[in-house]
């Protein structure tokens, strides 16, 4: 029977300070439901990357989900991916990995599976891979380490191996920019949140998250030297960003 998923209210009541966002305990049980109404259009970006790793991931060889979280993408592509295709998890937060574990075990993972506990800031370590996720993880690591990153990813591609990229993005241009973080604010309050915990959350996440331009990220991908590179998914400050080498 799977776990109940808990409802969101880390943000609902007013705090005196609010520190910077981590991934601990009190987000780990409420994960699922923050990232399903924080996130637009969430279970549709799902279904696009397992209806593009199908087309990517290969028979005897690894899909890497960077910053895995909860491990829901991995549950989706258990389903539909090669028994032979390994998985492997990272993610810097171990209360995430210990839902991530349940969550697996819960929904009958039962591939060949490695999940990893590291700061994706020191750069990773990725080996014959067909696939790789950063799937709203880039956007957290500090700026000045995502080159770097990113090219550790390319080296531990195979050739036409695939890159997925989702992020927050910021607007070309100021105006475009202010008016698509409304209408972020917009969908959140539509989806239950109160101006209180979006101010709250948007504070705590203020020296955390921080988002590139999508120009930005695609021009690190091109530098970096992924042949193709384009946009599959675009809706106001968010997209997504599929590469291959």
């Amino acid at each position: 029977m799977a776990a109940k998923i808990e409802k969101d209210e880390v943000y609902r009541d007013e705090r005196a300070g609010v520190g910077d966002f981590k991934f601990d305990q009190s987000v780990a049980i409420v994960f699922d439901d923050m990232v399903s109404r924080s996130v637009p259009f969430y279970g549709e970006i799902q279904r696009m990357i397992v209806e593009m790793a199908r087309d990517f991931a290969t028979p005897d060889s690894a899909v890497y989900d960077l910053g895995c979280s909860t491990g829901t993408t991995f549950i989706n592509l258990h389903r539909v991916l090669d028994p032979g295709v390994r998985f492997v998890g990272i993610d810097n937060s171990e209360e995430m990995l210990d839902r991530c574990r349940s969550k697996l075990k819960e929904q009958g993972v039962d591939r060949p599976l490695e999940l990893r506990s590291r700061d994706l800031n020191e750069g990773v370590d990725v080996e014959n891979a067909s696939l790789v996720m950063l799937i709203l993880t880039l956007q957290f690591i500090r700026p000045l380490r995502r080159q770097r990153l990113v090219a550790d990813i390319f080296r531990g591609l195979n050739p036409q191996g695939c890159l997925i990229l989702v992020e927050k993005v910021l607007g070309e241009e100021s105006l475009l920019n202010r008016l698509f973080i409304d209408y972020y604010y917009d969908l959140k309050r539509r989806r239950g949140y109160s101006d209180l915990e979006i101010s709250q959350k948007r504070e705590a996440l203020e020296n955390v998250l921080i988002p590139y331009k999508l120009l930005e990220n695609r021009e690190l991908l091109l530098e970096t030297g992924f042949r193709s590179v384009d946009v599959f998914f675009k809706w106001y400050n968010f997209c997504g960003i599929v590469a291959v080498k």
